[in-house]
């Protein structure tokens, strides 16, 4: 599902991308369009991590330009910058939840950085984000006591607190087996649709690409070397793009 607006949210401008010496993106340009799932795609260490975390502020670019909601993300002043990405919300690839807390204060983190809500109301938004990646009954558990999807859940609702516009997901299967992924996906579909999000996934997972892609973006050796719809990418004739898919692809 894509809306009919064209205005991107986010947009890589002729992106580069270095560690060090070292060029880890070149020229990429990639618009991020209202509604959609886009999943980023590529082999080991073609960028896709790297450009997730420009586009949400993490590094900065060596050259070109990372847009949000319009703005240049390096051109604001810092107060401006943490303002926008409050409406970015994240689930990291190994979750990031701290162990030494149970889900309910995991969740509230950045509630308790970000607003100035009362603890009552904080916990009352803690259960509705719970309920919403289908964990009602697990506020009071530890990370540890949970199964691997279910972690990955949990890492979502937080991800969702502060009702973010635009939702980036790394590899968000890694570690599950396949019916835990399956499940994974249709609640990223049911959340996009549900609260209007738009969600950018990093995955190499071709089944769970091709149950939750509207777009996919293809990065080879550092360059964008395609960007379209799914239904086009799977008959692209771009190698890469077709090793990736292997026999699939028919």
């Amino acid at each position: 599902m894509i809306t009919g607006t064209s205005t991107p949210l986010a947009r890589a401008i002729d992106l580069t991308a270095k560690y060090g010496e070292r060029t880890i993106l070149s020229g990429v340009s990639l618009d991020i369009i209202p509604g959609e799932i886009l999943c980023i795609l590529g082999g080991s260490g073609c960028g896709k991590t790297t450009l997730l975390k420009h586009y949400i502020g993490l590094n900065k670019p060596s050259g070109g330009t990372i847009e949000m909601f319009g703005k240049d993300w390096w051109g604001l002043g810092d107060d401006e910058r943490q303002l926008m990405r409050q409406k970015v919300g994240v689930l990291f690839q190994a979750g990031a939840l701290l162990g030494s807390k149970t889900l309910g204060p995991n969740v509230a983190i950045p509630l308790e950085m970000h607003t100035n809500l009362s603890e009552a109301v904080i916990e009352r938004v803690v259960r509705l984000k719970l309920h919403q990646v289908g964990l009602d009954d697990a506020m009071d558990r530890l990370p540890a006591e949970l199964s691997g999807g279910m972690r990955k859940r949990a890492a979502l609702a937080r991800a969702l607190a502060l009702d973010p516009v635009l939702l980036f997901c790394d590899e968000p299967s890694a570690g599950l087996d396949p019916p835990t992924s399956e499940l994974l996906d249709k609640l990223l579909m049911s959340l996009r649709d549900g609260l209007g999000l738009t969600v950018v996934v990093v995955t190499h997972e071709i089944a769970s690409i091709k149950r939750i892609a509207d777009r996919i973006a293809f990065l080879d050796k550092g360059k964008l070397i395609y960007a379209g719809p799914l239904k086009d990418a799977l008959k692209s004739k771009v190698k890469p793009v077709v090793d990736f898919f292997g026999a699939e692809v028919d």
